[in-house]
C-alpha cells in the first residue's frame, strides 16, 4: 500500500482479530458464532450470485469464470467454499496474522486461493476489479464506512454484485450480540463489537447508494435459541442481516 493511499482501517479493530487469528478454524473457539451462522450466510450468498449471473447451483462448479473478492476474509471460512464452487477467489484481510492461517488451511484442503494482507483501498488504487465482492461482517469495524464502501464499489466490474452483512443497531442487537454473545455465552471476547458502530439496514442502504451501487435485496439472518439454529428471514432484520447490491453496467 503506497503512502498516498487513504485507508479506513481501524488499528484497534485489527488488533482484536489478530489476537484471535489462530482460532479461525476451531468450531468451538472464539469464532463459534461465525461457524454456526456460516451455512446460512453461504445459502444467501450462493443464491444471490446464482440469480445475478444466471448460474445453476446444481452444476459442479457453478461459479466458474467469476472473479470473487472476499474482503476481510479472516481464516477463509467463505473463501474456501467459494473456491470449491469454481470461483477465482482473492481473500484479503487487513489483519496480517489472519493470512498465514488462511493459507495453511487452504493448502491442507488442496485449494488454490490468492490470500493477501491488504486493504480495499489499496486494491482499488491498484485497479483490481471483481465480478463479486463479499463484504461480510466488516463494515461495522472500519473507521469510515462511507469511504470503505466507496472503495469496495470501485473494486466491482460494471454489473458486479456486492453482498454486505452486518449488525443492526437497536436494543435487541445490543442484548443479543454484545450482552448475549460476549458476556453471557462468551462466544466472543468482551469488546469484540461496539454497539455504536452497528448500522441499521436503511443506513447501510443509504451508504451503499451514495457509494454508487443499487440495492437489489435485503434479508435477515435469525438465530433461534430454542432450536439452536440459524435461518434466513424476509422480515426479521433486527440483529444480523445482509444486503445485496449491484454496480450499474453503464
Amino acid at each position: 500500500m503506497s503512502a498516498e493511499t487513504q485507508t479506513t482501517v481501524d488499528p484497534a479493530e485489527i488488533a482484536k482479530f489478530e489476537a484471535m487469528a489462530a482460532e479461525w478454524w476451531d468450531p468451538t473457539g472464539k469464532f463459534k458464532p461465525l461457524h454456526m451462522m456460516n451455512p446460512v450466510r453461504l445459502d444467501y450468498i450462493t443464491n444471490q450470485i446464482a440469480a445475478e449471473f444466471g448460474r445453476d447451483l446444481v452444476d459442479v462448479e457453478p461459479f466458474e469464470g467469476l472473479r470473487l473478492l472476499d474482503i476481510g476474509c479472516g481464516g477463509g471460512l467463505l473463501s474456501e467454499p467459494m473456491t470449491r464452487l469454481g470461483a477465482d477467489v482473492v481473500g484479503a484481510d487487513a489483519a496480517a496474522r489472519n493470512i498465514p492461517v488462511a493459507q495453511l488451511h487452504a493448502e491442507q484442503m488442496g485449494l488454490d486461493i490468492d490470500y493477501r494482507h491488504t486493504t480495499a483501498e489499496a486494491m482499488a488504487d491498484a485497479g483490481e476489479q471483481f465480478d463479486v465482492v463479499l463484504n461480510m461482517e466488516v463494515v461495522e469495524h472500519v473507521a469510515d464506512p462511507q469511504a470503505y464502501l466507496t472503495a469496495c464499489q470501485k473494486l466491482l466490474k460494471p454489473g458486479g454484485l456486492m453482498i454486505t452483512s452486518t449488525l443492526n443497531r437497536n436494543p435487541k442487537s445490543f442484548m443479543m450480540a454484545i450482552v448475549g454473545a460476549e458476556h453471557v455465552m462468551r462466544w466472543l471476547p468482551k469488546g469484540t463489537h461496539e454497539w455504536s458502530k452497528f448500522i441499521t439496514p436503511d443506513e447501510l442502504a443509504e451508504l451503499i447508494t451514495k457509494a454508487g451501487l443499487t440495492e437489489v435485496d435485503r434479508k435477515g439472518m435469525v438465530f433461534n435459541p430454542l432450536g439452536w439454529s440459524w435461518s434466513i428471514s424476509d422480515r426479521d432484520l433486527s440483529v444480523n442481516y445482509a444486503l445485496a447490491s449491484v454496480k450499474p453496467k453503464s
